[in-house]
């Protein structure tokens, strides 16, 4: 007897894979966190932007296995407005007081930086530009305040959400910390050159790094948009990059 029309599009339909759970996918996006540390680490230039790009498309994949959406990770377009006019305003902010800092004697020596001496003007807009927005920003936001956040959230609420991405966040920058102590003069100054001056620099880092977080998860709370904290932090990063430049 020939198979009848019905039974043959059902075996032509493709499977569509199975959702994964809130708390698996939390695990399989903290798994990728590990890895994508460990390989933005240690891959520089055109190769940490491919690796940031991949990792943001990867982590954005796990969100929606777990049946997530645009909204979860703050990219939801009706949302896009508020959080542009939230980051264009901070980035001002950012703007004048690290202007103010500068110009200060009493805050000055807080922008040098050793790793700023063998750099060119090219090689610092393109850092400020370029590998800060995509390298940094961009897989940072999506990972933490994006997608780790997102799925926190739908489980354990707001404050969850803010305790657990900002405590990874802040274990994010163990690696990039390492040498802090040695490449920062204001922080030589503190901690000295010794084993345990390292640790310090690192355990501060951690510590001011999970801090930013906090306010970085309220402004995502606050405006719903992941514009309003990448605004910040590109701000942050990149004024640092450019300020240290000029006062070397």
């Amino acid at each position: 007897m020939p198979r009848s029309t019905a039974d043959d599009a059902g075996r032509r339909r493709p499977r569509l894979p199975r959702r994964i759970g809130t708390r698996p996918a939390v695990g399989v996006t903290v798994a990728v966190l590990v890895a994508a540390n460990l390989a933005v680490h240690r891959w520089t230039g055109l190769w940490g932007l491919v690796t940031a790009v991949v990792v943001s498309g990867l982590l954005l994949g796990v969100l929606r296995w777990a049946g997530g959406t645009l909204a979860d990770a703050g990219l939801a377009p009706e949302t896009s407005a508020r959080g542009a006019r939230w980051a264009l305003v901070l980035i001002g902010l950012v703007g004048l007081v690290y202007l103010a800092g500068a110009l200060l004697p009493a805050t000055r020596g807080l922008f040098e930086d050793r790793r700023y001496d063998a750099m060119d003007g090219g090689e610092v807009m393109l850092r400020a530009f370029v590998l800060v927005p995509v390298g940094t920003v961009l897989v940072e936001e999506i990972a933490f305040r994006g997608v780790l956040y997102g799925l926190v959230y739908r489980v354990g609420g707001a404050l969850r959400a803010t305790a657990v991405s900002s405590l990874l966040f802040g274990l994010w920058h163990v690696l990039p910390s390492l040498h802090l102590a040695t490449a920062k003069p204001a922080v030589n100054s503190v901690v000295g050159d010794s084993v345990l001056g390292a640790v310090l620099a690192v355990l501060g880092t951690v510590l001011f790094t999970a801090a930013a977080g906090v306010l970085f998860c309220e402004l995502r709370r606050r405006t719903s948009s992941l514009l309003a904290p990448m605004g910040l932090h590109w701000a942050v990063n990149a004024f640092g990059y450019l300020v240290g430049y000029l006062l070397r």
